[in-house]
């Protein structure tokens, strides 16, 4: 991704703030509303915090069972896809990578890498690549539904879920597609960002990650 122009700006008052809940909600029922259309995520920050018993396994400094347990997920997501497929709806996937990796991403290429060989479409672009659309401060977390919604997706200083700011003006849903499926467009195949960068590392050397 080569210079690209930065996203519009996010500015939450002109969004509607929803709960985790309320968020959960209403992604599922835009998501099945954006039929037939593309869909865009796009994850900046380095480290989440998640509720997940292989997230669990990774703090613990359980490295085999943090791996066993997003093996075991192989079967739920190829389900998942076939739905997708069936409803015509694709969601598209961009993750930034900063180098050297974090405990968190580390991990998190491991399930992304699993997700792809299930059949979502996930790519890899490295931080250099948005520096300059960054000059006023590290891009959102952003989910593009379609060609009528927009979420940033809102996290606690430390990576916990906060729930979302659903943003509905064309302006902001449009310019922000764009930049991500541009993003896409020039981001690497996780698969092959993994057989290159993450296979041979050993386990990351932190149980807090």
């Amino acid at each position: 991704m080569s210079d690209p122009a930065a996203p519009p700006p996010l500015d939450r008052a002109l969004g509607e703030r929803l709960s985790r809940a309320d968020y959960a909600r209403d992604f599922r029922t835009q998501r099945d509303r954006a039929k037939g259309r593309n869909s865009w995520k796009f994850e900046r920050r380095q480290h989440f915090e998640e509720d997940d018993s292989s997230r669990d396994a990774l703090r613990r400094g359980d490295w085999p069972e943090a791996l066993r347990l997003l093996e075991e997920d192989r079967a739920g997501l190829l389900e998942a896809v076939a739905r997708d497929r069936l409803l015509g709806h694709t969601l598209h996937r961009v993750r930034i990578v900063e180098e050297p990796l974090t405990p968190y991403v580390q991990w998190e290429l491991h399930a992304l890498r699993i997700q792809a060989e299930c059949g979502k479409g996930i790519r890899v672009v490295g931080a250099d690549a948005v520096r300059s659309a960054e000059r006023t401060g590290p891009l959102p977390e952003v989910v593009v539904l379609g060609d009528r919604v927009l979420y940033e997706v809102v996290y606690s200083a430390d990576g916990a879920p906060e729930g979302a700011v659903r943003f509905t003006q064309p302006r902001l849903v449009e310019g922000w597609a764009h930049f991500v499926e541009a993003a896409y467009a020039s981001g690497e195949d996780v698969t092959l960002y993994f057989d290159r960068r993450v296979a041979q590392l050993p386990p990351p050397r932190t149980t807090v990650g």
